[in-house]
């Protein structure tokens, strides 16, 4: 059995081509396909962060509205890039969405991926400190966020308050007990999944990674997992962890699959360059008609090691069209594959 959740990258354009015009129509698709894939039995609803782009970005308001509108399914990201993130603040954004959801937010961090602007971060407000690179500073701000998640006591109450304080420091307000063990970690490297592992984080592994050993991209994230789990069982920690893999998965079944899908998809892995010093290795994607995509799908040594599966959607075919890829997945694959 696997958990299976769709991935939005919440693209909009005022292209004639897209069913996803605006922000606004971004953000309410997303809500209406998160209640559609609650229904369709899907485990997660999941959304990209970006900034400065016509995408999905700082995602608590959307979080909270499909958290007040499911009542099921768990809700997540992949990934906040914790580059732009106040990690007092968050903990408060992160703490309300959880309580309106029931407890079911799982969110996905890292240090980012080339952004749309250079160096956005700095719009925000943030610098990395003397010694630190922004990639530093992302991982800074997340064990800064892991610590405010513990809940302890560490502001020094007003002597004389608006309102009575509880005894001894103050934390911040609303806390949600348990989410500190909900929150993943987006990583490219095996170097990031160990460091994840040491602080307790749950792993997500996306549809590119660095190329560190020059083998397929699923061997290589099947590699990644494993040296998570031993990192993870070394530090001593006592619960199972959550993994993720993230995958674009089209089973071909009618006419709207095939002229979507069905030529031209990527069936190799491709290589290219985040910077000027970092190959990485992008993920296939796969389509095909549902008994070619399942024996395809069984040699994916990646997914084979997770215990989660984020299916990436084109959001901006609409929610209907994603609703069918999603219940074509259910109702084809999965269950071959003993996904379900």
């Amino acid at each position: 059995m696997k958990k299976i959740g769709f991935l939005s990258f919440g693209h909009w354009t005022p292209s004639p081509q897209s069913r996803t015009q605006s922000a606004a129509d971004a953000l309410l698709e997303s809500i209406d396909l998160a209640v559609e894939a609650e229904r369709l039995g899907m485990d997660g609803a999941y959304f990209r962060v970006h900034h400065f782009a016509k995408q999905l970005a700082s995602p608590f308001p959307l979080l909270a509205a499909v958290g007040a509108k499911t009542r099921k399914i768990e809700i997540g990201t992949a990934v906040i890039d914790m580059r732009y993130e106040n990690p007092h603040y968050m903990l408060e954004d992160a703490g309300a969405a959880d309580l309106i959801s029931g407890g079911r937010l799982q969110l996905g961090i890292s240090r980012g991926s080339p952004e749309q602007v250079i160096d956005g971060w700095r719009y925000f407000g943030y610098r990395p400190i003397e010694g630190e690179d922004d990639a530093d500073m992302g991982r800074r701000h997340a064990e800064e966020f892991l610590e405010l998640l513990r809940g302890k006591g560490f502001a020094q109450p007003n002597p004389r308050p608006m309102f009575t304080n509880p005894p001894g420091l103050l934390r911040l307000e609303p806390y949600s007990a348990g989410l500190h063990d909900r929150i993943w970690w987006g990583s490219a490297s095996n170097a990031t999944a160990a460091w994840a592992a040491k602080l307790g984080m749950n792993l997500q592994t996306s549809t590119l990674k660095f190329d560190e050993t020059g083998e397929p991209l699923h061997i290589q994230q099947a590699a990644q997992i494993r040296t998570f789990r031993t990192a993870w069982k070394k530090a001593g920690h006592t619960r199972t962890p959550r993994i993720s893999v993230s995958r674009s998965i089209f089973a071909l079944i009618d006419d709207r699959d095939r002229a979507y899908f069905g030529r031209g998809s990527k069936e190799e892995d491709q290589i290219g360059f985040l910077d000027e010093n970092t190959r990485a290795i992008f993920g296939r994607s796969y389509a095909a008609e549902p008994d070619i995509l399942i024996e395809q799908l069984r040699k994916d040594e990646a997914i084979a090691e997770a215990d989660t599966l984020l299916l990436t959607i084109p959001n901006q075919l609409g929610v209907a069209y994603n609703a069918h890829v999603m219940e074509a997945l259910l109702t084809t694959v999965a269950p071959a594959l003993s996904w379900r």
